[in-house]
């Protein structure tokens, strides 16, 4: 899996320790997802170094189409407006929503915007 690696120049280190050898291709290291995204580095998934509230290593990178949606969330925007701007049902704006929370540690969609915006996830 190709993975572009995101956070501080310590914080990136300690996870390239935990990744497995053979599994992970690292394409690239920013210290923003912003500055990853712009770089126009294709990767299967962006891996996070610390959790939003600073607290060890992620469980799972957000994936590209989370990172998407979650910049859908931060507008505001409902799950069907969300569906129809990215040509997916709103079932899979569920899907994607209910993991992105999960992965934040958020506890609604609210809680997700809240955590990605103090970890530098999105802008608003």
């Amino acid at each position: 899996m190709r993975v572009i690696l995101v956070g501080s120049p310590g914080e990136r280190d300690r996870l390239r320790l935990t990744l497995s050898p053979g599994t992970f291709e690292v394409v690239g290291e920013f210290p923003t997802v912003g500055a990853a995204r712009s770089s126009g580095l294709h990767a299967d998934a962006l891996l996070l170094a610390t959790q939003p509230d600073g607290r060890g290593l992620p469980a799972e990178p957000l994936t590209p189409r989370e990172i998407e949606v979650l910049g859908q969330l931060v507008e505001g925007l409902s799950n069907k407006t969300i569906a129809l701007r990215l040509g997916i049902s709103d079932q899979t704006v569920k899907f994607h929503v209910a993991s992105i929370c999960g992965k934040l540690g958020a506890v609604n969609r609210t809680d997700a915007v809240r955590r990605a915006i103090r970890r530098g996830l999105v802008s608003v």
